[in-house]
């Protein structure tokens, strides 16, 4: 039976969330700490030992799914030849981070996962990879999952990619490059999409002892030398702050208070670029420090700044995961909009653009796509029909249409459990913020 939770806003708003840890962190430190781990006697059985995984990992869907696949990895093969099965759901993140992890690790591995995840591309990650001579290939459709990878030793050497591909493709590929027997020199062609993401997998991979950088605005240098195994604290996730600044940018509460602990100034995650948008939307930002016994924490107080901007053209390249937070503050404060760089949201969870499309027209906005990919809103609108939000398999679409709330009575959304994949617990923090959550 499908499940729908109706939320009612409540007249002031003061709240203090929990914030869930960053996923892209922490799936981007499990990899690499197994990587670290595997030539290192001390720790080569960590991904079975809680107390040695990164410190304050997430728990949302596609983190359990990456501890999973870990630890299926590193099991003990049973007595038999067929390859062991790497099942990633609906988790892109982990198919593509696997793809590459698998290519290096010994055994032979089907990895597939959900239906949707089957007409999700990956050609060109495996092309990347089929070049420095990973045995890889498709068990169904070329081009997409199942996979069937035979890992071995490779060489390494000099790939070339195109930079407009997903960060995801070239992430994968630059977290194995330590291990890879002459490093990597990676090429990218074009245009670089979400490039924070990149230099976010950079960083982390000098956190842990890797040599890595731009050599040029686009090569990438890595060096061989594998990693350096380490204790590893997770930030909390910027991305999951965005609904609750779109919370404060809606709210009529004009002394609203938001307090998101574990969130750093300097954070190097993409979309930590909510700060300068949500300034054009009407929130101020101001970032606490204390320092404790364990080191320094930080916190983002939000408040309504009230200065609104009466136009918003913004190209999302490098921040993909706001868009529809973003979108729907818009509509809700009445300010249009042309935004730009959205390529990525056809392939993501569903069709991100067509989803947006289409549910804003049951509350009564009508947005269009120009050319594939941008998305434009001149104020147009509709009778709504206030019917229930549908989700679309996608935590983002009942994690940013949840908020309409504050400007509508209520606002329904059909099958809610779907933010256990970035945000397990958002609907327990909205209830703790005083939104009446009623399901039917």
């Amino acid at each position: 039976m499908t499940k729908i939770y109706t939320a009612k806003a409540p007249e002031t708003l003061r709240a203090t969330p929990q914030l869930p840890a960053s996923k892209s962190i922490s799936n981007r430190a499990l990899t690499i700490s197994a990587l670290a781990c595997r030539d290192d006697e001390s720790c080569r059985g960590m991904l079975y030992d809680e107390g040695r995984l990164p410190e304050n990992l997430s728990d949302c869907d596609d983190t359990a799914v990456m501890l999973r696949a870990l630890r299926d990895i590193s099991a003990p093969s049973p007595e038999k030849t067929e390859p062991k099965v790497i099942d990633i759901g609906a988790a892109g993140t982990a198919m593509r981070f696997m793809t590459a992890l698998l290519a290096v690790s010994d055994g032979e591995f089907t990895l597939t996962g959900t239906e949707r995840m089957k007409h999700r591309p990956i050609g060109i990650l495996v092309g990347a990879l089929q070049q420095l001579g990973a045995d890889i290939r498709y068990e169904g459709t070329d081009g997409f999952p199942p996979l069937r990878i035979k890992g071995q030793p490779l060489n390494g050497g000099t790939v070339e990619m195109q930079g407009s591909v997903s960060s995801q493709y070239i992430s994968a590929i630059l977290m194995i490059a330590p291990v890879l027997r002459n490093g990597l020199e990676l090429r990218l062609r074009g245009d670089i999409v979400s490039k924070p993401y990149i230099d976010l997998t950079l960083w982390m991979m000098r956190e842990f002892g890797a040599e890595a950088g731009w050599t040029s605005g686009n090569t990438i240098a890595v060096k061989a030398g594998g990693y350096k195994n380490r204790p590893y604290l997770i930030e909390n996730d910027w991305s999951a702050a965005s609904y609750w600044y779109e919370m404060m940018a809606l709210t009529a509460d004009e002394d609203a208070e938001i307090r998101l602990p574990g969130l750093h100034d300097s954070s190097k995650q993409g979309d930590a670029a909510v700060r300068y948008i949500f300034s054009m939307l009407g929130v101020k930002t101001e970032v606490v420090s204390r320092n404790e016994e364990r080191g320094t924490r930080s916190e983002v107080v939000l408040r309504k700044s009230n200065r609104t901007a009466p136009r918003l053209d913004y190209d999302f390249v490098n921040s993909p995961d706001l868009v529809q937070t973003v979108v729907v503050t818009c509509v809700a404060k009445g300010i249009p909009f042309h935004f730009r760089g959205l390529q990525s949201l056809r392939i993501k969870e569903t069709d991100r653009i067509n989803a947006l499309i289409e549910e804003l027209k049951k509350m009564g906005f009508i947005v269009r796509v120009e050319g594939d990919s941008d998305l434009v809103w001149d104020g147009d609108r509709c009778e709504p029909s206030f019917a229930p939000i549908d989700t679309y398999e996608d935590h983002r679409m009942a994690l940013s249409f949840a908020p309409l709330a504050l400007i509508f009575p209520e606002i329904s959304i059909r099958n809610p459990q779907v933010v256990t994949k970035s945000y397990p617990h958002f609907w327990d923090e909205l209830q703790r913020a005083g939104f009446d959550l009623q399901e039917s």
